[in-house]
């Protein structure tokens, strides 16, 4: 019996994430579409946390997302219904 060629993914797969986020994550992520051009810093500040700590949270979601800038984080959330 011939084997029929499998169909290609579509387009729109969207892989899951390299691992799952933390809750301190998400709030950071919510932040980023809440404030969407706002900086790093005043988002640090809303929280009341470091600099640095936002920008390793970032950094993190990033990883987590395979992505690499604020919008394709954005972007890659709402495909994954994570906001």
């Amino acid at each position: 019996m011939a084997s029929v060629p499998a169909a290609p993914l579509a387009a729109s797969f969207t892989a899951p994430l390299t691992a799952p986020l933390t809750r301190r994550e998400l709030v950071v992520l919510r932040e980023l579409r809440e404030n969407e051009n706002v900086p790093l810093r005043r988002i640090a500040d809303s929280l009341h946390v470091s600099l640095n700590t936002v920008r390793s949270q970032t950094r993190s979601v990033y990883r987590k997302l395979g992505v690499s800038s604020r919008s394709q984080a954005l972007h890659r959330a709402r495909e994954l219904h994570l906001l």
